[in-house]
């Protein structure tokens, strides 16, 4: 299969990160490469474009497609939270531009046995990396009900979470749950049939809840925006495309704590936290009406940008 992707507010975002034709950039999500052959299509031979994923099948496709580039390429399959050790590995103190498409790529959810999708039927699987241990189908036959009813709700924003974490547990006591049908099914009969009319797939969230816990998406987002900060050159960007109110939500929280110069009680007489801002706020936009005609995908997406100081 062909890995094929339509990166969303494309234009928008290497516009924003791309300043110095000669500089430094890091696409900390390389996916389909659309961003990251978008920024290297704007460099010259003296820059230097890095792009991370952990998939294996990313890394293989961008050498495919960026054999053209003027600019050096360096191509890492690691998880992006291991941002720091990687520029270390190239010798590389600091850059110019970093940008994360938090989206899963369309590869990813189009390829049956990656198991990422609740319309095709295949193993219960979603990692984005083969190496890690833990897939959908360990979370659903082993997590307690307490814990799968936590993460569908939490990470999935699914109001009947506790419902089918009860459904969930019930079927798995008859026959291990082993593939995405298997699992779509326990949700429909979970979900009363009034709910399952209206909005989206009734799959949907609780897919999303268990590929969000299956790779760590959350809990590693915080510290890699703060890692890829110290790692920018003054004047550097960061740029971070969302596609959940989750994601969003914790970029939104360390941009704004970034931004903040001292934080010392309001009553203190002088600072003595020596705290300064390290971001400057920078735009945020959502995807053009035309764009989410050509790509319903990109309906929930959101594009922050800050600038460092």
């Amino acid at each position: 299969m062909d890995f094929k992707h339509i990166s969303v507010l494309l234009d928008e975002s290497v516009n924003a990160v791309v300043t110095d034709k000669k500089g430094i950039y890091v696409d900390c999500t390389l996916g389909g490469a659309g961003h990251f052959m978008a920024i290297g299509s704007k460099l010259d031979a003296e820059g230097i474009i890095i792009g991370i994923d952990q998939d294996s099948a990313a890394i293989e496709n961008a050498r495919r497609v960026t054999v053209n580039l003027k600019c050096k390429v360096y191509l890492v399959q690691d998880n992006f939270s291991n941002l720091a050790k990687v520029l270390k590995s190239l010798n590389i103190e600091n850059v110019t531009g970093i940008i994360f498409d938090l989206g899963v790529s369309s590869y990813q959810l189009d390829t049956p046995e990656r198991g990422f999708s609740y319309m095709h039927d295949a193993p219960l699987d979603m990692r984005m990396s083969v190496e890690n241990s833990r897939n959908a189908g360990y979370i659903v036959n082993n997590y307690s009900q307490e814990q799968l009813s936590k993460i569908i709700y939490q990470y999935g924003e699914e109001r009947w979470a506790k419902r089918i974490a009860e459904f969930i547990i019930k079927a798995r006591n008859t026959k291990k749950i082993e593939t995405t049908y298997d699992l779509v099914n326990i949700i429909k009969q979970a979900i009363p049939k009034g709910a399952r009319q209206d909005g989206p797939h009734p799959a949907k969230r609780t897919f999303q809840a268990l590929r969000i816990e299956v790779n760590n998406e959350l809990g590693i987002l915080e510290n890699t925006f703060k890692v890829a900060v110290d790692a920018l050159r003054p004047g550097g960007k960061i740029a971070v495309i969302t596609f959940h109110s989750l994601e969003d939500r914790i970029t939104k929280q360390v941009f704004a704590e970034l931004q903040k110069g001292c934080i010392c009680p309001k009553n203190f007489p002088v600072c003595m936290c020596n705290n300064s801002a390290k971001l400057k706020k920078g735009l945020s936009l959502k995807p053009s009406k035309e764009e989410i005609e050509e790509n319903h995908r990109s309906r929930s997406a959101r594009l922050r940008v800050a600038e460092k100081l």
